[in-house]
This record gives C-alpha cells, sequence and structure tokens, in this order.
C-alpha cells in the first residue's frame, strides 16, 4: 500500500501546482462594471446674499487671504464664550447621539473587514471518532440434526481528521466591489457621524444663546417689575392727596400685576432650555443648572467663502456622494454575476481504524481540484436586478443634486437672516430709544399733575413690549449666525473623512 501512495502523490504535485499559480494569476482578472465619475452639479460664483464689506472709502474689501479666516474644527470659539465653550466639550466627549453615531461607523468599519475576508481561502477541520457494530447470523451444519443458530457481533472504529480548504479567486471584481460597497458605506457612515456632531453642537449653541435670551428677558421684567411698584407706591400718594383717582390707582395695580405674571411664565421656557442642554451633555435634567446671566455674547463675523466651497464642507453633501459611489459598486456586483465562477477545494486529512496508526503516513488521504458554475437561464433575473441597482444609483444621484442645492438654500437663507436681523437691530434700537423718552416724558408730566396715569400705563407696556422685541431679534440673530455656520459646514472638510483604505484597516 505504501508505494502506491507515494506513486499517485507524485502524479498529482506538478498539476497542484499548475492549477495553483493559474488560480493565482486569475485572481488578479479584470473588474466588471461601470467605473464611478463624480456627477456633475451647477454651482453659483457666489452666495447673492452676501453682501462684500464695504471700506472706509466706500469701495467692497475683499481679504487678501480668505482661507485665514474659514471656519475651523471647534466653530464655537468664534463667539469666544468660555461658558459655551465648557459646553460643547461635554457635549463632544458624552452626548449618547454622537456615541451612537460612533458605533454605527464602527459596525460600517466591520463590514469592510467581513467582505475582506472574501479574499482568503476558508479553511475547515471537523475530528471525528466512530464506533459502529453489526450482528452476523450463522446456522449449523445439518438441518436433520436438529439445526440450531448463533448469532456474532462485529465492532469497527472510524478514526477521520479532514482537513477542507475551499478558495473562489475574483476573477470578475465581485469581490473587489463588493469590498468598495461596504467601504464607501463605511465612508457614508463617517460622514453621518460628523454630521451628527455638527448638528448637536448647534443645537446646544442655539439652546445655550435661547437660554440666555430668557435670563435677559427675566432680568428686564424684574427691572420693569420695580419700576411698576414704584409707579404704584406714587399712584397711591396722588391719590390719597386727591390729586390722582382711584382708578389710576387700580390701573397701577393691573399693569403691576400683569408683569409679575409673565415673569412667571418666562420661568417654564428657561427651564426647558436648561433641561435640553442637559439632555445634549448626557447628563440628567434633575441634576443639572446653570446659573443665571444676561445674554451678552458678541455677534462674530462668519465668512461665507463661495458656494463651490460647501461640496467639501458639508459632511451631507460627502455622505451623499460616497452613496452614490457605494451604489455603481453594488451594480458592479451584480455584473459579475453574468461570468461564471471558478472555485478550488483541497480536501486531505489522516484516517485509519486504529488510535496507534491515526497519524501515520500510510493513514493519509486527500483531493484537490477546480470547479466552474456559470448560470444557463434564470428568466431575466440578472437583467432585471442590474436594472433595479441602475435606477437606485440615478435616484442616488438625484439625491446628491437636491442636496447641493439645499445646502445653498440654506446658506442663502441665514445670509439673508444674518443681514436683515442687523439692520432689523439697529432700527429696534431706535425704537427702544423713543419708547424710553415717551416714557419719561409721562413720568415727568404725571409727576407734575399734567397728566394722568393712563399716559404712563401706555408709555410702560410700549417700552416694555419694544425692550422685548429688542431682545427676541438679539437672541434670533445669535441663533441664526448657529444656523448660518451649521449650513457652511462648521468647519469640516471632505479631506477629514477617512478613505477607502483606512475604513478597511483593522480599527485601533
Amino acid at each position: 500500500m505504501e508505494k502506491p501512495t507515494r506513486l499517485a502523490g507524485a502524479l498529482v504535485r506538478l498539476p497542484i501546482g499548475a492549477v495553483a499559480l493559474a488560480a493565482l494569476s486569475l485572481g488578479q482578472g479584470c473588474t466588471v462594471g461601470p467605473a464611478y465619475i463624480r456627477p456633475s452639479v451647477s454651482t453659483p460664483a457666489s452666495f447673492k446674499e452676501a453682501a462684500p464689506a464695504i471700506a472706509p472709502d466706500g469701495t467692497p474689501w475683499v481679504p487678501a487671504h480668505p482661507q485665514d479666516a474659514a471656519l475651523r474644527g471647534e466653530w464655537w470659539k468664534i463667539y469666544q464664550d468660555t461658558e459655551l465653550n465648557e459646553l460643547e466639550d461635554r457635549l463632544n466627549s458624552s452626548n449618547q447621539n454622537i456615541a451612537q453615531a460612533y458605533q454605527n461607523f464602527m459596525a460600517a468599519r466591520a463590514q469592510v473587514s467581513q467582505a475582506r475576508a472574501s479574499y482568503a481561502p476558508t479553511a475547515t477541520l471537523q475530528p471525528a471518532f466512530t464506533r459502529s457494530g453489526s450482528s452476523l447470523s450463522t446456522s449449523a451444519v445439518g438441518s436433520s440434526l436438529g439445526g440450531s443458530f448463533s448469532n456474532a457481533r462485529f465492532t469497527s472504529n472510524d478514526y477521520n481528521f479532514p482537513l477542507d480548504v475551499s478558495w473562489e479567486p475574483d476573477l470578475w471584481g465581485r469581490i473587489r466591489n463588493t469590498v468598495k460597497e461596504f467601504a464607501n458605506a463605511a465612508q457614508v457612515s463617517a460622514a453621518d457621524l460628523a454630521n451628527e456632531k455638527l448638528s448637536q453642537q448647534a443645537s446646544l449653541a442655539e439652546d445655550y444663546f435661547e437660554l440666555r435670551g430668557q435670563d435677559e428677558l427675566i432680568a428686564l421684567n424684574e427691572r420693569t417689575i420695580e419700576a411698576y411698584r414704584k409707579s404704584l407706591d406714587l399712584t397711591r400718594v396722588l391719590g390719597d392727596t386727591g390729586i390722582d383717582s382711584e382708578q389710576a390707582v387700580a390701573q397701577a395695580q393691573l399693569n403691576l400685576k400683569t408683569a409679575e405674571a409673565a415673569a412667571t411664565n418666562l420661568g417654564i421656557a428657561r427651564a426647558q432650555y436648561e433641561h435640553a442642554i442637559a439632555l445634549l451633555i448626557g447628563e440628567p435634567a434633575s441634576s443639572f443648572s446653570m446659573p443665571a446671566h444676561p445674554l451678552t455674547t458678541a455677534l462674530p463675523v462668519i465668512p461665507a467663502g463661495v458656494p463651490s466651497e460647501l461640496l467639501q464642507r458639508r459632511p451631507d453633501i460627502a455622505a451623499a456622494e460616497r452613496t452614490m459611489s457605494q451604489a455603481n459598486a453594488l451594480i458592479g456586483v451584480e455584473t459579475a454575476a453574468y461570468y461564471p465562477t471558478i472555485s478550488i477545494s483541497l480536501s486531505g486529512g489522516f484516517q485509519s481504524s486504529t488510535l496507534q496508526s491515526w497519524f501515520t503516513w500510510p493513514s493519509r488521504f486527500f483531493s484537490i481540484g477546480p470547479s466552474a458554475a456559470e448560470t444557463l437561464f434564470d428568466g431575466g433575473l440578472r437583467t432585471a436586478t442590474i436594472a433595479q441597482y441602475r435606477a437606485q444609483y440615478e435616484g442616488d444621484v438625484a439625491a446628491y443634486r437636491q442636496t447641493v442645492l439645499t445646502a445653498f438654500q440654506q446658506t442663502e437663507d441665514y445670509l439673508a437672516a444674518e443681514r436683515i436681523l442687523g439692520q432689523q437691530l439697529e432700527q429696534q434700537r431706535d425704537v427702544v430709544a423713543a419708547a424710553q423718552r415717551f416714557y419719561d416724558l409721562a413720568s415727568v408730566r404725571y409727576r407734575t399733575g399734567v397728566d394722568t396715569y393712563l399716559n404712563v400705563f401706555v408709555a410702560q407696556t410700549a417700552l416694555l413690549s419694544d425692550q422685548q422685541a429688542m431682545i427676541t431679534l438679539r437672541v434670533q440673530q445669535m441663533t441664526s449666525s448657529v444656523q448660518l455656520i451649521e449650513a457652511l459646514g462648521g468647519g469640516w472638510d471632505a479631506a477629514l473623512l477617512p478613505s477607502e483604505k483606512e475604513v478597511a484597516s483593522s480599527p485601533k
């Protein structure tokens, strides 16, 4: 038995090497499917609402190095607010939505590694031991002598140690396109993570300015309530001396009570903004609080750049672009189904009926050989599948272009809001100054007995309303600036997106 086995082994050595060499060379085969080219989009030369700054001589001023003023990663520092900086730092480390988006990205990276595993052969080892038995009946010779029967039992052992290896060379790029598909999906997830970070950071800044606006309104109402108390005291004195009437006293009391009720109601919005901030930074609302202080943050200058830069600045545009590439790779995966698949299988190991000779050379066995498979008829399944994925790709192209258009719209919206709110605030300052003068004159005329309290009441109500409108506009201007920064991408850049090679590497 030993000599024929060695001879058989010698006979197959050359074919095995030739087959392996041919398979390795074929494994570097072509990649079928369409090549990905990023679709073009129309971008205007400049933002319509971004009016250039005017120099003292009346000519537009353009900075020599506009990139020097570009937004950076920690965009909130442009407000130069220490408390906001601290909150944003806590958000970046503790926000649960960001943590979830990060784990989604890590899962997407793991899927790339799963796809890359198809490049390597699959090896399985299944050691087994089997003991079997059977019974054999025999008869005594000469039934005329009484004919007795006896049973004999036979048992056997089988020790098996097989190793099976199979490998499918990537002849038509099916595996390569699959890896590319999952790598693009991981890049989409990375862009989604960046977008989620930006969204949560912007929400925190907006809630912060809204809360400080509520503090400003509460402080204004407290000052107004104190002024109303003084007016009530004065009205009572004048009423006791007969200069004013009981009706004026009642009107002053109504003014005071209305202001007190309004001040109490402001606490609801403040509490809700405080709770929202606690949620964003990953803390229970019950144990989080912020001391009150008015809105003093100055409005920064926000560099808008040019519209074409949005294609590199916004993570949602990057996600839409990578989604197109992913859909294109999927077409390649399905196109490979038109071509035959070749696989190489190797099976070998040791088999024996006794434990002592299990791993001896005569107990070895092996087999090796390639196989090919080709679908001859599928009722148009492959054609329909590719048509489906081509339509999906075209839909992703439309979604990408729509995302770009939306980015232009949002940026124009908030640039317009920044410009118009600036003008309105200047006008509102004049309104507040006029209301203050009206109130001062009415107070003087009332104290000297020229007018009734009704004029003071009207002036006080108008002044409070105009001051509240001033604060509301100020908060709106600050939150609009945050929205503009978010629309511009918050200092993110497509260069920060991990490459296909990086997402395919093992996470550290």
